[in-house]
């Protein structure tokens, strides 16, 4: 399966909105510490505008509602993958993307035969306390040879600059969070990030 080299992950439908006319083609929403009827409702409302504008959408955790909304990707984390039916996701042809920060996760990620493996972060970053230390270069050119054709995606503190050292490490793919919307021009800044992933 190929995704797209470079995605953002937002944490709203509007800003799924504002990244259609970009020529977006794979979005992550993440939704933290809302309710279950708003995040429900901002699932819904991403879905149709991705489904409208040919974009593939990722919940990240809430895959009960990604499930009932017909997404194409759920995103879990370790503690996630705890609760979820993974069976019932496969059963309903979601696609799974699996988080992974050492060796132990990232065996229990495969043993899952996930659709893609994330990896970070790569970088320290600003998002939130990570408990793990920046995982490096190095380490995406490890994860690669351990996972082969399965798509390897680059998470954590990415920058355009620091873009061409994760995809000559191994990376399949990369995930902006900050760079995009804490940027004073967030558009112009997508279109960067489309274009240098064009680049490579």
């Amino acid at each position: 399966m190929k995704l797209a080299r470079v995605y953002p992950i937002v944490d709203s439908a509007a800003w799924v909105k504002r990244l259609v006319p970009l020529g977006v083609r794979l979005v992550q929403l993440r939704i933290k510490e809302q309710p279950q009827e708003r995040v429900r409702g901002e699932i819904r409302e991403a879905r149709a505008c991705c489904a409208a504008a040919a974009m593939q959408l990722i919940v990240n955790d809430h895959w009960q509602l990604a499930l009932e909304a017909g997404c194409d990707f759920v995103h879990l984390g370790q503690g996630d993958l705890d609760g979820a039916d993974v069976t019932a996701l496969r059963r309903a042809g979601v696609r799974l993307g699996v988080s992974t920060h050492d060796e132990g996760e990232l065996s229990r990620a495969l043993a899952l035969q996930p659709d893609y493996v994330a990896l970070g972060p790569i970088y320290p970053t600003l998002l939130k306390a990570m408990p793990w230390p920046p995982q490096g270069l190095e380490r995406i050119t490890q994860w690669k040879r351990r996972i082969g054709a399965i798509p390897l995606v680059a998470v954590g503190g990415l920058t355009l600059e620091r873009l061409p050292g994760v995809f000559a490490a191994g990376a399949d793919v990369a995930a902006v969070v900050t760079d995009i919307v804490r940027h004073l021009n967030p558009e112009a800044r997508v279109r960067e990030w489309l274009s240098a992933a064009r680049a490579a």
